[in-house]
């Protein structure tokens, strides 16, 4: 049992040798090290907020698209009241309060509809109005159905 014991404590004298030969340049820099680790910490991001993976994000977000899509077609073919899809838009994000991922998602949504119309219209067509008619009608089914299956 001796031999097991010496065996045990030469073990740690050595452990405890190679912690301080590990630890003298940091020991050494102490208070330095110490104010840069307390700056990093400060500097460095909050950690990433994950999407919520809510089964209602999804067609949120392709109401987003179509809210996008409808604000850039109506304002291309000079609707006065064109600006009311981009504050209902405001209104959804508003209303739902989305965590941050989630709302990141919702407006890249708006972003994407309103940018997939005006790459490809310059001026207002039959086709456009037809276009945002079709929206128009999908937005407020899928509305109603949002409303119909997650609304309190």
């Amino acid at each position: 049992m001796n031999r097991v014991r010496q065996f045990a404590i030469g073990s740690l004298v050595a452990a405890l040798a190679l912690a301080a030969t590990v630890g003298a340049p940091a020991a050494q820099t102490g208070a330095k090290s110490r104010k840069e680790e307390a700056a990093k910490a400060q500097e460095a991001p909050p950690p990433p907020v994950n999407p919520s993976n809510a089964p209602f994000m999804k067609p949120l977000g392709r109401l987003a698209t179509i809210l996008g899509s409808v604000s850039f077609l109506r304002q291309l073919c000079g609707d006065e009241n064109a600006g009311v899809w981009r504050e209902r838009m405001n209104d959804l994000l508003r209303v739902q309060a989305p965590n941050a991922a989630d709302k990141e998602i919702l407006i890249a949504s708006y972003n994407s509809g309103y940018r997939s119309f005006a790459s490809v219209y310059r001026r207002c067509t039959p086709a456009a109005r037809v276009a945002v008619g079709r929206y128009q009608d999908e937005g407020a089914s899928l509305s109603r159905d949002i409303a119909t299956r997650y609304g309190n």
